[in-house]
């Protein structure tokens, strides 16, 4: 016979249970984050205390990775998804890194609400918060589609202008927390003083420790006002290497006193200024640790030494992706150990590792031996979570879908991109024959727009555009195609590149012979990974044309030199290789923005003030640029057509 008494406490202790258990419930999931200044308040402490006394060993070690997540949309049964979210609760992760998918050279790039939805549905499968991280290095439109434009590090130098940095900071922190990354590895703290330098030119600002430091704490202004962390990168310094470290193992060969006068000064400018993380390299540096192969990312020496200890650095200390080659090829029989060694240098995050199960393993197994003291552990972890809290993911961790169309894209923030590298053209050579150029209308006098599905268009040799690039499958090349056709309808267009430059020389020439004016647009940046066969058989990368390209270039400029302007679309160096130019342009960019701005000023529209933040050896200093004036041209053909104005 049942007891009533007895049923009623049953159901009295089931409805305690249920309410201890929603209370307990991290009511952070179902908020909106407000993107404010950062700042750890009392209550963020004590909720970093109070968490950390509660996690097993498991748990912390899970929050000192970041596992990489491709922002593109994922059913809910889709294998992808499944996998990444019991990655991010099997391994118990602390961060996530947002990029894209890629396709050969091609960025997949995504579009603003699908990346925040799929970080929304992450943060909510998550146990604690997610911080979410991003290489934003162009600003959030280096990933995604729709948002703000802005050019390359280096033309901010080229301008001149901190100020720019500043609002390129700001602009991109509301941007990504809108999206919901809190957590931009920008800015680039390197100096950039080797020309051959693979993998940083044009991502730097430029190459004098004073300038390049004045506009990354610039940037670390601005991106604090929108409530974004930074980080400075590539410690201790990574812009006089010759080697890309995605594919080898790459060596910083100054001494103490050229560390201190050149790489490491950025470094305490970005301290200064408060920033949040700092990057350290998969580089070797021989001054601060001798043993070879140890690279700064595994040197305790380099880390805990010199950036903790000498220069007082108290933030989050950060590894470069684990999965580069720089770091693998000295782990290829234990990648776990990857990750350890990284640790006990003194980092606090571990990115990206090339086996995650394999990393976190080995980083238990280091704890659980005492290898890794738990206070060691316990000090990293509380860092981590005190970072969250600085930015409110205690209290809140999703982002509001709809505010995405009032944050995102403002006219007013799109103009800015626009302006910045207006500013930053630099002419560096010029004949007086050729710039600026001369609109001119289609050969009937007029120019009428294309009616859709009849887009042909008459084409002469009056303009000839080549535009030179890695792939013809990128981007490269087509808002420059835009902008020419505006102004010239029938200039005659060439895109080439590797496979395709020697098949093309002919018909190229042909019309280069014909031409009144060519434009020649160089597409060469630094690319992560770009790998092309060396000399002695290894991999490479390079910032310089190949030989097909490079010969085609070549043969144009044998033939129309004094008719042609080179337009620098991103390595501004690429002149030391070519002396024959006699016209030559850098916009330091292959970014939409500096390519308008690129034919803006070829055809006179805006001044040309830009000045260079790199000397170019044997060519030009840092600071050389010729200005020019803008020049109102009418839009109407001239002597049977196109024509430039002598300046």
């Amino acid at each position: 016979m049942l007891c009533y008494p007895m049923l009623r406490r049953q159901l009295l202790i089931a409805l305690l249970l249920a309410s201890s258990l929603s209370f307990a419930k991290d009511k952070s999931k179902d908020r909106f984050q407000q993107p404010v200044p950062i700042h750890l308040d009392k209550a963020g402490r004590k909720w970093a205390d109070k968490t950390l006394r509660k996690m097993s060993t498991e748990d912390k070690v899970g929050q000192l990775f970041g596992i990489k997540v491709l922002a593109q949309f994922l059913n809910d049964a889709d294998p992808k998804w499944i996998q990444l979210r019991d990655s991010v609760r099997k391994y118990r992760v602390g961060a996530l890194v947002m990029t894209v998918p890629t396709d050969g050279p091609v960025l997949l790039r995504s579009q603003p609400y699908v990346a925040a939805e799929l970080l929304n549905r992450l943060q909510k499968s998550s146990n604690l918060p997610l911080i979410v991280a991003a290489d934003f290095e162009r600003g959030v439109s280096m990933r995604l589609n729709g948002t703000t434009v802005f050019p390359h590090a280096m033309a901010f130098g080229a301008t001149g202008k901190p100020e720019n940095a500043e609002a390129f900071g700001r602009i991109t922190a509301l941007e990504a927390r809108a999206v919901g990354v809190q957590w931009n590895f920008f800015p680039v703290a390197d100096v950039n003083s080797n020309p051959a330098n693979p993998i940083i030119n044009t991502r730097s600002f430029g190459g004098d420790p004073s300038q390049v430091g004045d506009f990354v704490a610039a940037y670390i202004h601005g991106a604090h006002e929108g409530g974004m962390l930074t980080t400075a990168k590539h410690f201790p310094g990574h812009g006089d290497t010759a080697t890309d470290s995605h594919l080898g193992l790459a060596q910083v060969t100054g001494d103490r006193a050229r560390l201190d006068a050149v790489e490491l000064p950025p470094f305490r400018h970005a301290i200064d200024a408060g920033v949040d993380a700092v990057m350290v390299a998969h580089v070797t540096v021989p001054a601060l640790d001798t043993e070879p192969n140890r690279v700064a990312t595994t040197s305790k020496a380099i880390v805990t030494g010199l950036l903790r200890e000498d220069m007082g650095f108290k933030g989050i200390v950060v590894t470069d992706a684990l999965d580069m080659a720089g770091l693998t090829r000295l782990y290829g029989k234990d990648v776990g150990r990857a990750a350890v060694e990284s640790f006990k240098a003194g980092n606090d995050v571990l990115i990206i590792p090339a086996d995650l199960d394999a990393s976190y393993r080995a980083m238990l197994q280091a704890v659980r031996s005492g290898e890794i003291s738990r206070a060691r552990l316990d000090e990293s972890v509380r860092k981590i979570l005190e970072l969250k809290a600085s930015l409110g993911l205690n209290r809140a961790r999703l982002v509001d879908l709809s505010q995405l169309a009032t944050e995102v894209a403002k006219p007013e923030n799109l103009a800015a991109g626009q302006r910045i590298a207006d500013e930053s053209i630099t002419l560096i050579r010029d004949n007086g024959k050729v710039i600026p150029l001369h609109p001119f209308a289609s050969s009937s006098g007029t120019s009428e727009p294309a009616l859709p599905y009849q887009s042909l268009r008459d084409v002469s040799n009056r303009l000839v555009l080549v535009i030179f690039s890695d792939d013809l499958r990128t981007d490269s090349g087509r808002m420059l195609e835009r902008q020419i056709l505006e102004r010239a309808p029938d200039a005659r267009i060439t895109y080439v590149d590797a496979r395709s430059a020697a098949g093309m020389t002919r018909s190229v020439l042909e019309a280069v012979s014909q031409a009144e004016c060519v434009v020649a647009a160089v597409y060469v940046i630094p690319t992560a990974g770009k790998a092309t066969r060396a000399a002695g058989g290894g991999l490479m990368n390079s910032v310089s044309m190949d030989a097909a390209t490079g010969s085609l270039l070549t043969a144009i400029l044998d033939r129309a030199a004094d008719r042609t302007v080179v337009l620098a679309m991103g390595n501004p160096y690429l002149v030391q290789d070519f002396p024959a130019i006699q016209n030559y342009l850098c916009a330091f960019s292959n970014a939409t923005v500096s390519e308008t701005a690129a034919v803006k000023a070829l055809f006179g529209e805006i001044p040309i003030d830009g000045h260079l933040p790199v000397a170019i050896p044997g060519i030009a200093s840092r600071g050389d640029g010729l200005e020019r004036t803008a020049r109102q041209v009418a839009a109407q053909p001239t002597s049977g057509g196109f024509s430039h104005v002598q300046p």
